[in-house]
C-alpha cells in the first residue's frame, strides 16, 4: 500500500539514465515518486532498472503518460507533488538537420513544466542543467567554469548544447518574471558515467562502449570532467531540499580534467583483458575537423578540440556539502556495466 503521508515528487523522463538514478534514491529516502514517460510501454523496463539497482519494493513509484511537446497530463502528471524533478530533454545522439528541433522541445518542454508545477502550487523545481549550459561557445576561457558562466549561443556550438543553455535561461526568467513563489534550482552535470542499469545510458558511456568494442581506433584530443551518475543523483536531491539551494544553479563535476586517452587507460587499469581493444592513440586535430565535413555525428566533438573544459565543484561542495567519488572510480564502473551488457549481447 502505498504511503500517502510521505512527500510526492515528480521526475520528469523516468526512463532516462540520471533520472533513474534519482528515483532509485528518492524511493530508497521513502519519498513516493511519480514519473512521466512518453511511452507506458516502458514502465516494466523502468522496474526493472530499479529492481538492478537494488529495489525490492515499487509500491511507492507510479507512472503518467506525458511528452515535453504537448500541455495533455501536465497539470495531473504535478497534482499533490511537493517538489518535481525535470530530468527529460532532447538528448544529442540523433543527428538534427534543423537546430530549433532540439531547441524548441527543451525551452517549451521547460516552461510547460514550471508553469503546471506553478499553478499546483509545487514548493521548487530542480531542474537537470548540463556543462553545455555553461562552457560551450569560449574560445579564449581560462580556468575552471563555475556557476556564474554561461554558454555563448552565439557561436558556432552545438544543438543540444544551445537547447540546454536556452531552456534554463527560460526557467530562470519564467521565475523572475511569473514563477510566484515558486522555488528553482538548476544542476548541470558534465559527462556523466558510472553503473549502468539498463539499456539506456548516457552519451558519455556510449564512447566508453566504443572504446571497448574496438570501435574507436584514436581518440580526440579533448580533455572533460566526469561525474559519477550516483553522485548527480545525490546532487538532485540536496538542491530539492536544502534551503539554501534556492535561486541556485550548481555544476556536477569531481573537478579532475581528463583526455580521452586518459579514460581509455584507466579502462585498462581496471579491466584488465577486457579492455584490450581500448585506444592507445589520439587522432590529430586537423584530421577530425576534417572528418567532421563529412560525419555530421562528428561536429559536436570537432567544436570541442583545444578548448579549456575543466570545471569547479567547491559550490556544490561548500554550499551543499556534497561529497562526489573520483573520476576513476565513476569510468571504472561504466567500464565493468559495459562490459557485462557487451557480453551478454555477444553471448
Amino acid at each position: 500500500m502505498t504511503n500517502n503521508n510521505k512527500p510526492l515528487v515528480l521526475v520528469t523522463g523516468g526512463s532516462g539514465y540520471i533520472a533513474v538514478f534519482i528515483i532509485l534514491k528518492l524511493l530508497k529516502e521513502h519519498y513516493r515518486v511519480r514519473t512521466t514517460l512518453r511511452t507506458m510501454s516502458r514502465q516494466d523496463e523502468v522496474k526493472g532498472m530499479l529492481r538492478s539497482g537494488g529495489l525490492t519494493h515499487l509500491e511507492d513509484l507510479s507512472f503518467i503518460q506525458a511528452d515535453l511537446s504537448s500541455d495533455q497530463n501536465w497539470d495531473e502528471a504535478v497534482k499533490g507533488a511537493e517538489y518535481v524533478i525535470h530530468v527529460a530533454s532532447p538528448t544529442p545522439n540523433k543527428v538534427y538537420k534543423n537546430e530549433n528541433e532540439m531547441i524548441e522541445p527543451a525551452r517549451e518542454g521547460v516552461l510547460r513544466v514550471l508553469r503546471a508545477a506553478r499553478d499546483a502550487g509545487v514548493k521548487r523545481v530542480v531542474l537537470t542543467s548540463a556543462f553545455g549550459a555553461i562552457g560551450v561557445g569560449h574560445t579564449d576561457h581560462k580556468g575552471p567554469f563555475t556557476e556564474t558562466d554561461w554558454s555563448n549561443t552565439e557561436a558556432d556550438i552545438h544543438a543540444y548544447q544551445k537547447s540546454k543553455t536556452i531552456a534554463e535561461k527560460a526557467a530562470w526568467e519564467f521565475i523572475r518574471k511569473e514563477g510566484n513563489g515558486l522555488e528553482l534550482a538548476a544542476v548541470n552535470p558534465v559527462g556523466v558515467m558510472g553503473p549502468i542499469l539498463g539499456n539506456d545510458y548516457s552519451h558519455s558511456n556510449s564512447s566508453v562502449r566504443q572504446m571497448l568494442e574496438g570501435k574507436m581506433k584514436s581518440v580526440p584530443k579533448i580533455y572533460s570532467d566526469y561525474v559519477d551518475v550516483r553522485d548527480v543523483a545525490d546532487l538532485h536531491i540536496l538542491a530539492m531540499t536544502r534551503p539554501e539551494a534556492n535561486g541556485e544553479r550548481f555544476i556536477a563535476s569531481t573537478s579532475e580534467n581528463l583526455s580521452m586517452l586518459d579514460v581509455a587507460n584507466i579502462l585498462r587499469k581496471h579491466l584488465g583483458g577486457d579492455a584490450k581493444n581500448a585506444p592507445k592513440g589520439e587522432i590529430p586535430n586537423f584530421v577530425l575537423r576534417i572528418i567532421a565535413l563529412f560525419k555530421p555525428e562528428l561536429r559536436m566533438i570537432a567544436s570541442l578540440l583545444g578548448l579549456d573544459m575543466s570545471t569547479s565543484n567547491q559550490k556544490a561542495k561548500q554550499v551543499l556539502g556534497w561529497k562526489p567519488r573520483s573520476a576513476e572510480e565513476a569510468i571504472a564502473a561504466t567500464g565493468k556495466s559495459m562490459i557485462k551488457i557487451i557480453k551478454g549481447q555477444m553471448g
